[in-house]
């Protein structure tokens, strides 16, 4: 018999999500449970968001107090969770500003205005274009979209914006193609293509993205929304890579299961925005940053080791078992391409108390950081079972 809750989702939620048939009631840590009381480990983190799993006590802690002060103030004001935000985050990653908005798309918005204004006011409006690569994601507002590099975003809402070109991952060739062009402002990527199927960018050509960024004064704009804030074993993914984009964007594990993104800006965009050129009303708010600031604050080399250690144990557990073909990604943010469809791995699990999500034909991984290791290898197990 469907749930109550359900029943209400089918008759008056717009049909945006083809849901599981599945109602979590609550959780702790890293364990979630539905209304029946079933137990499931959770391996979707709400998608790369519960960073420190379910109603952790510090993180809650750390909300509460703030909502019991101040829930929320316009951006007219200074407020002190914000400002100590915006400080933590820049000296986390040696970056000069940050403008917080709600979501990863918002971040993208938000560096996408800023690279053509950063073009425009050295440049020319010509000069507006940003270079994106095929199977990226970088959100579901219309620029966002637009920048997704993906055909099956865009065919239902036709026309896109103009201003973006689709190079493919490794392309180098068709990258300076491009910029030839003399039109282009930025180049935009995702270190590893999370929804384009959990894919890592080649090291050698994301440092040839850099150099020619700095050689013609074109932005690196670096899309950390899920791959960022410890997920893949260093603070943001790119530190893996030996680059300093000039633009960061974060959302998603920052805020531990608040809604709040982030846009950090280096040496060369510090100050591109200025008043009036852009806002949000709830961006910074101070709830969200109270909880961002006990997440940022928490993401340590302790943290980011057992990560490392956690996200090697899987890669080294489940590559060669039976009807596994390959497993991609880095630290906690993982894909295991099946013989058998990824959803029917996904139903498997579930069935057996693991929750797991995909990522186009592949079983994606995304648990919490601080997942204790014997709920980690219970999972493994669970997921070796299914593939069988």
């Amino acid at each position: 018999m469907d749930s109550i809750a359900k029943m209400r989702d089918d008759n008056f939620h717009a049909k945006t999500y083809a849901r599981f048939p599945l109602v979590i009631k609550s959780g702790k840590g890293s364990l979630v449970y539905d209304e029946n009381g079933k137990e499931y480990i959770d391996l979707s983190s709400g998608i790369a968001v519960n960073t420190f799993g379910v109603a952790d006590d510090e993180w809650v802690k750390a909300v509460t107090k703030q909502l019991g002060q101040l829930q929320h103030m316009s951006n007219l004001f200074y407020t002190e969770p914000v400002a100590a935000l915006a400080e933590k985050l820049c000296k986390k990653v040696n970056m000069q500003r940050a403008f917080f908005c709600n979501s990863g798309a918002e971040a993208n918005e938000c560096a996408i205005k800023a690279a053509r204004k950063y073009s425009q006011d050295k440049y020319s409006k010509e000069r507006y274009k940003i270079i994106t690569l095929v199977n990226s994601f970088h959100g579901r507002t219309m620029a966002t979209l637009t920048a997704t590099g993906q055909d099956v975003f865009h065919k239902d809402f036709t026309p896109m914006l103009d201003g973006f070109y689709y190079a493919e991952a490794g392309n180098l060739e068709q990258v300076e193609n491009f910029i030839k062009n003399g039109d282009t402002a930025a180049i935009m990527f995702e270190i590893v293509q999370g929804e384009g199927g959990v894919m890592p960018l080649n090291k050698d050509f994301v440092a040839a993205l850099d150099n020619i960024a700095k050689q013609n004064d074109i932005l690196l704009i670096c899309d950390e929304v899920q791959c960022g804030n410890g997920r893949c074993g260093t603070y943001f993914a790119y530190e893996q890579y030996g680059i300093k984009p000039d633009i960061v964007t974060t959302a998603k594990g920052l805020g531990g299961g608040l809604p709040i993104g982030a846009t950090l800006f280096g040496e060369k965009t510090k100050d591109v925005l200025v008043p009036s050129s852009h806002g949000s009303t709830f961006g910074g708010n101070p709830v969200c940053a109270a909880a961002a600031l006990n997440v940022v604050d928490r993401i340590d080399e302790n943290l980011l080791n057992e990560v490392i250690k956690k996200g090697n144990y899987i890669k080294e557990t489940l590559c060669g078992k039976e009807g596994i073909k390959s497993v991609s990604g880095l630290g906690l943010m993982l894909g295991l391409e099946t013989e058998k469809p990824a959803a029917e791995i996904v139903q498997k699990c579930r069935e057996n108390g693991v929750i797991v999500i995909t990522a186009k034909t592949k079983v994606r991984l995304l648990p919490p950081l601080n997942i204790p290791w014997e709920l980690l290898q219970k999972a493994v197990d669970v997921i070796i079972d299914a593939c069988k």
